[in-house]
């Protein structure tokens, strides 16, 4: 019995710790400024259409449910971070669209089995920490027939690559936590879900992100909003030269993901969607 109650306390402690993360910065500005075509793009994906009752986990500020919402269907956004569903639910008034904001954990949804006809995630459940049980819910919660979908950046892509790029100065991750682009190979996200889903469609696309003049502005920008970056750099405020390196890091990567005549870069990421066994 003292070994669940450590358990339950250190996921109470990851989750108090992610919380806190993605209430850093700025994200919505990340979500507004750098990455808005995402949202749209998985509500297409998933022919969400009036009538529908839709789920949008990880929703942060609703980049996905507001374009939902805006369809007709009745949406749900979901996320750990309260602070990111305030922020959604401003922007959605100011939009004309009607939706829930619910506080919620991906990995114990508190929804009924079958509840909902679409089940999304826009670069949202795959921050939760331990992949299979997240997964378990997204198809728990979605009816037989319902689909599933999930837009999430590639290991490949730039994104995936930023967070390797940091891995070496962050601390280490705790027992158990898989790394977050594991979400965007397709293998990984067809064993997550099974044979309780059929008529997979997964592909690679890129998002063409214009938001920065140069491999610089897009590190301080990062540095300034993201969770994530925000906190490997206060891991090591205290080494100068642990920062003078990541800032080299960071720009150098970036640099590569630039296009050669223009100031644009390429983000990849994975479209996959599935229908929920009946």
């Amino acid at each position: 019995m003292s070994r669940l109650i450590e358990d339950v306390e250190a996921d109470r402690e990851l989750k108090s710790k992610h919380k806190a993360m993605w209430s850093m910065g700025d994200y919505p500005a990340v979500a507004a400024e750098v990455i808005p075509a995402t949202g749209p793009r998985l509500v297409e994906a998933c022919g969400v259409h009036a009538g529908q009752r839709v789920l949008d986990v990880g929703a942060g500020s609703g980049n996905a449910a507001i374009p939902a919402a805006l369809t007709g269907a009745q949406v749900v956004a979901s996320d750990l971070a309260p602070e990111l569903l305030e922020v959604g639910r401003r922007s959605a008034e100011a939009q004309g669209a009607a939706l829930e904001w619910q506080e919620a954990d991906a990995e114990a949804l508190p929804y009924a089995d079958g509840e909902f006809d679409v089940v999304m995630s826009c670069v949202g459940v795959m921050f939760a920490p331990h992949h299979q049980a997240a997964a378990d819910e997204l198809v728990r919660v979605c009816c037989p027939g319902g689909t599933i979908g999930l837009l999430s950046w590639t290991p490949e892509g730039f994104i995936g690559q930023m967070f390797a790029t940091m891995k070496p100065y962050a601390p280490p991750p705790p027992p158990g936590a898989q790394p977050p682009p594991l979400w965007g190979d397709e293998s990984h996200v067809r064993s997550l879900l099974g044979d309780r889903v059929t008529d997979v469609v997964a592909r690679k696309e890129m998002l063409t992100v214009d938001r920065f003049a140069s491999p610089v502005e897009m590190r301080e920008f990062f540095k300034l909003t993201y969770g994530p970056t925000i906190a490997v750099y206060r891991n090591i405020a205290d080494d100068p030269a642990k920062v003078e390196a990541l800032d080299r890091d960071l720009a150098d990567l970036a640099g590569r993901h630039f296009a050669p005549t223009e100031p644009t870069m390429g983000w990849e990421y994975l479209l996959l969607t599935a229908v929920r066994q009946g």
